[in-house]
């Protein structure tokens, strides 16, 4: 039987699937349908996405990245923060490296934690413009939404309080609604808990449904709050997970640069897919 050697690892609680292409294992035209064959909850390894690590000629390697249902994303934060971990771990690359991404070239840090365990800081690509009071009529009314593109596009809808909200039903209506077409948007769902900080939770364009973290999502939601609030750098979010993410930013007249996300990147395990799964 066919095998694949993989590796799963968590981001916050977005899971993923991380396997070394380098030697091309995997082809091209094959990744997609993979990518949502063995994200499969309960039928497979299941995760949110699938992660190839390839060789690139100018930088320390490249990634291809595929949402659960096999569709490419372009950038995936938390995804991101994994493989860099998971190349630093194999030799791949040092502490301090550089990667390609659809989006373009990440750079992040591998940065110890104090306590034993690793955080990964992430250089996030130039965000677009972002957009403040865009109005979205929805099948029960009308709410107000900021929209910014960190790597993919994101809308950011503030609310009074993230438990009381339906992300699946209403992010799912966001995800799709004609405003956002044809390439969809990424929805969060923010409540302030704080001084620079937030609760967010987020329903994820690809993996159609809500995840425990979106790292994109986290830098969205906290350069929304920082225009919203004139909050400065850095900002907090608790994710469904319970974990943090920590934005780091520095904002002009012109919007935001040096965009660094940050946050932890954990080895859950590693083993053979069989071809049966």
């Amino acid at each position: 039987m066919n095998r694949i050697a993989l590796t799963k690892m968590s981001g916050c609680g977005n899971d993923f699937i991380l396997v070394d292409n380098r030697r091309l294992t995997i082809a091209a035209d094959a990744a997609p349908d993979l990518a949502k064959r063995i994200c499969r909850r309960r039928l497979s390894v299941g995760a949110d996405g699938l992660i190839l690590i390839e060789d690139d000629p100018d930088a320390d390697f490249r990634w291809r990245f595929f949402n659960s249902d096999g569709s490419p994303a372009e950038m995936c934060g938390n995804g991101a923060r994994c493989a860099a971990r998971f190349a630093f771990v194999n030799g791949i690359a040092g502490e301090t490296m550089h990667f390609n991404t659809t989006a373009g070239t990440i750079a992040a840090r591998i940065v110890a934690d104090g306590g034993g365990g690793h955080q990964v800081q992430l250089r996030m690509t130039a965000p677009g413009p972002l957009t403040t009071a865009l109005p979205v009529t929805l099948r029960h009314g009308g709410v107000t939404v900021s929209t910014v593109d960190t790597g993919v596009p994101h809308a950011v809808l503030f609310v009074d309080d993230v438990d009381g909200v339906d992300v699946v039903d209403l992010g799912r209506e966001i995800r799709r609604h004609a405003c956002f077409q044809p390439a969809g948007t990424n929805a969060n769902f923010v409540a302030r808990a704080g001084e620079g900080r937030l609760r967010l939770r987020t329903y994820e364009r690809g993996v159609e449904d809500e995840t425990l973290a979106c790292g994109t999502g986290a830098v969205a939601s906290a350069l929304a709050a920082a225009q919203r609030w004139h909050w400065p750098s850095p900002v907090s979010l608790e994710t469904r997970s319970g974990g943090v993410l920590k934005v780091h930013f520095q904002q002009s007249a012109d919007g935001f640069d040096d965009v660094l996300l940050e946050g932890d990147a954990r080895f859950i395990y590693t083993g053979t897919l069989h071809e049966e799964a």
